[in-house]
């Protein structure tokens, strides 16, 4: 059965306005702080993200480093793509902090 079925579609992804909310969650997180495109931790850069017209590039930094980190990019091109970022920044914030102690 398709969504046709029912009558309505779900909504299309807008990138601009999906990086608007992926930014006010993390923003939410504390321990990060936005600079421009991205988000740093502690002075370190750990996140960048990107509207595109059709999805965001995101890369987030296998570990805090001041240096260039290693980056694992990701392509957020729906909503339920933007939760599973946003809960894999979570985990990764989680696991940094742990180690610092």
């Amino acid at each position: 059965m398709s969504n046709d079925d029912f009558g309505f579609a779900p909504p299309a992804f807008k990138p601009p306005e999906a990086l608007v909310s992926l930014k006010r969650s993390l923003r939410d997180l504390r321990a990060l702080t936005e600079r421009g495109d991205g988000f740093d931790l502690k002075g370190a850069r750990v996140m960048e993200l990107v509207a595109g017209e059709t999805a965001i590039d995101a890369k987030l930094a296998r570990r805090p480093s001041r240096q260039v980190p290693e980056w694992d990019r990701f392509t957020l091109d729906g909503s339920a793509a933007v939760r599973k970022f946003s809960d894999e920044v979570k985990k990764r914030l989680a696991r940094w902090t742990e180690e610092e102690r």
